[in-house]
């Protein structure tokens, strides 16, 4: 094997095991191990790459080759390691890119002090956020006027409730005036896979009644906090003890 397509081969193994690191990052794990456990075996596997290039150049007879293979290899896990050190940060400012590209995409903050999220102002002067009820992301306009969580019935249908077994016997107050909707239950509701809150009570909307779903007080409530800093609109979850 040559120099150069045992280079390839390094290049395509660390790629792998960073997309592999960050996939557990994402899903919380992989095969049973840890987002940091994967970042080790891949640190040793460099590590052994570089041995076995050098023994491929020793018996090869091409020293410098050797030498400035495992220092191209030696920098790239360099590189590769201190993203992964500040994967949060990276992170971080790459949603807060799209945040501002497309507003209403909820940014990851730092863990410092529990989970949150940031979500840009739209240009309408509301905060509209992606919202993950029971498995599926829908738009909600961030109401804390509004009492519960209110799903308009195109939603409601998105996000699998049965609303045709549905009684709208309960009067509410929206935009366009008075209107009726019907109590429920969601099992989950999250944002952006850091704010996660089960069994949250919501209401949704008879037809015609709602333009865009609410994300009201019986979702905020749970919140540790939330407020408004310039354009940002910040969530922060409670740290669970």
């Amino acid at each position: 094997m040559n120099a150069d397509r045992f280079l390839w081969v390094v290049i395509l193994g660390l790629g792998t095991g960073v997309g592999l690191i960050m996939w557990a990052h994402e899903a919380g794990g992989l095969a049973g191990l840890s987002a940091s456990e994967l970042a080790h075996l891949v640190f040793y596997g460099a590590i052994l790459l570089v041995v076995g290039a050098g023994a491929v150049a020793l018996f090869t007879g091409r020293i410098g080759e050797m030498i400035g293979a495992a220092l191209i290899w030696m920098a790239i896990f360099a590189v590769i390691a201190t993203g992964y050190t500040y994967r949060y940060e990276l992170h971080a400012a790459a949603y807060r890119v799209l945040a501002e590209l497309a507003p209403g995409y909820a940014v990851p903050l730092a863990r410092d002090s529990g989970p949150a999220v940031e979500v840009a102002r739209a240009r309408d002067g509301d905060f509209n956020v992606r919202v993950e009820i029971n498995g599926t992301r829908i738009p909600m306009l961030v109401d804390t006027g509004a009492s519960s969580v209110v799903l308009t019935p195109e939603d409601a249908v998105a996000v699998g409730l049965p609303i045709e077994f549905l009684r709208y016997d309960i009067p509410i107050d929206t935009a366009n005036g008075r209107g009726r909707a019907a109590a429920v239950v969601l099992d989950r509701v999250a944002i952006a896979g850091d704010i996660d809150e089960r069994q949250v009570p919501a209401l949704i909307a008879s037809p015609g009644t709602l333009k865009h779903s609410l994300l009201g007080m019986t979702f905020l409530s749970r919140l540790d906090s939330f407020e408004i800093r310039g354009e940002k609109l910040v969530m922060r979850a409670k740290v669970v003890q």
